[in-house]
């Protein structure tokens, strides 16, 4: 359920748990990859989690005898967990918002079965349907990885295009 939480700065500030979390995006398992969102500012930040389960479809395979989450789900999860910045302001819940572009990603350990996966994002500009962000994910206040990239939301896209001139 979504809940929001007022705050003294008169930002809003929301907290998603799984049905709230459906609501503003359209990720659903098992490809979710947060269990909730702690806190959401919209058009600035937000906080959340997942809870890295040894039962998830992932760690079977990758790799047998040496299970850890692959790279690429971690950085799913910060780009899922940014995407919700945008997706809470006014006129954008449940709009489907793409990845365009990583950029300086780092990943600096590993991630294991049990482990809670702790996700932070900035949403560092938003112009026009497209989003400048960063973000990381950390395990015990480690950072496991930290990237630079950017979203687009392509339903604001096509109120910006110029028509071609005859």
């Amino acid at each position: 359920m979504e809940t929001q939480i007022s705050t003294s700065s008169s930002a809003e500030i929301l907290r998603l748990d799984l049905d709230g979390l459906f609501a503003y995006q359209r990720n659903r398992p098992p490809f979710l990859m947060m269990d909730c969102a702690e806190e959401v500012i919209p058009g600035v930040n937000a906080r959340g989690h997942k809870l890295m389960s040894p039962d998830l479809w992932f760690f079977a395979c990758h790799f047998p005898g040496d299970p850890t989450v692959p790279g690429v789900l971690q950085l799913e999860a910060i780009v899922q967990l940014c995407a919700l910045t945008i997706l809470t302001l006014p006129g954008n819940k449940g709009k489907v918002a793409y990845l365009t572009h990583t950029s300086r990603v780092r990943f600096k350990r590993k991630v294991l079965p049990g482990e809670r996966l702790d996700l932070e994002a900035r949403l560092l500009s938003w112009k026009r349907g497209i989003g400048s962000c960063s973000g990381k994910a950390l395990v015990g206040g480690q950072i496991a990885c930290e990237a630079e990239f950017g979203l687009a939301l392509p339903d604001e896209l096509t109120r910006y295009q110029i028509s071609a001139v005859k």
